[in-house]
């Protein structure tokens, strides 16, 4: 097998995954990188490295000889941005180029999001890496806001009327694929990757009815209500922050821009909620 020159992190998830078979799919030598080599998909033209991103020493070795590196954000947790700075600052002293970061839709310093606030620090660190970056700046999952959803069938936060421009996961992984590939032509850039509409909550919920068979609605709680229905799940205050700020950022019509970035790195229009919810039940 030749030398992988692209890295890919986050393989065992559903973005990452996503870009890893389309990567051994279109022929490309990759290496995987995952902190659990047993879950790292089988897949042809791979070589799998074990590192998780607050590893420096790991992430350097992984990292030897790839030119570019497909760098999905880390799991949530307090330690998430400072895990980020040792991932880029190990990629840097590998010689890494060019890191493909997923970032989030509106990311800034000032973000109702609390973790959009991570992903705006993170951006800001790679551009002072020396490496060239790109920025895929995706909204909320489409594939998983109806999963909101209790038992009970009710999607509950203080959204209000707001909208959201949810992204299907796919079409994140396809336009970070086609950045991939592509070369040069993509560095220094910044991406934002939205659905084909900005939906309510309540639309989501009555789409998810109709499609599905499931009754599913949606109940706009205050924010008190939001952290008090929160409670039940035992979880530090900057996770109950964020829970919350993910229906008061849509509240506040801070990723209901459509953008229309997904069809122009891709050449086809994104997915709808319809088609994913479809898909997903083929």
């Amino acid at each position: 097998m030749s030398a992988a020159h692209i890295a890919v992190t986050g393989s065992t998830g559903a973005v990452g995954g996503l870009v890893a078979r389309a990567l051994s799919e279109a022929g490309e030598p990759t290496r995987l990188l995952v902190r659990d080599p047993a879950r790292a998909p089988r897949l042809e033209r791979s070589d799998v490295r074990e590192a998780s991103y607050g590893d420096r020493d790991a992430v350097g070795r992984a990292l030897d000889g790839v030119s570019t590196v497909f760098m999905v954000s880390a799991a949530e947790s307090a330690e998430r941005l400072e895990e980020h700075r040792t991932f880029i600052d190990a990629a840097a002293a590998a010689g890494v180029e060019h890191v493909v970061y997923t970032s989030f839709q509106g990311a800034a310093p000032d973000a109702t999001f609390t973790l959009a606030r991570d992903h705006w620090a993170t951006e800001r660190h790679l551009e002072d890496s020396g490496m060239a970056w790109t920025f895929l700046r995706d909204s909320f999952y489409l594939d998983l806001i109806p999963l909101f959803a209790g038992d009970d069938g009710v999607i509950r936060g203080p959204a209000g009327e707001g909208r959201v421009a949810a992204v299907a996961r796919h079409d994140v992984a396809a336009v970070g694929t086609r950045v991939l590939l592509d070369g040069t032509s993509h560095r220094d850039m910044s991406y934002t990757l939205t659905g084909p509409e900005a939906l309510t909550l309540a639309e989501i919920a009555a789409t998810v009815t109709r499609v599905t068979g499931r009754e599913v609605s949606f109940h706009d709680e205050t924010i008190e209500e939001a952290y008090a229905s929160r409670s039940v799940w035992p979880a530090p205050q900057w996770q109950y922050d964020a829970w919350v700020s993910t229906y008061t950022a849509i509240a506040r019509g801070e990723v209901a821009e459509v953008s229309g970035d997904v069809e122009r790195v891709t050449g086809r229009a994104p997915l709808s909620l319809e088609r994913v919810l479809r898909s997903a039940e083929r």
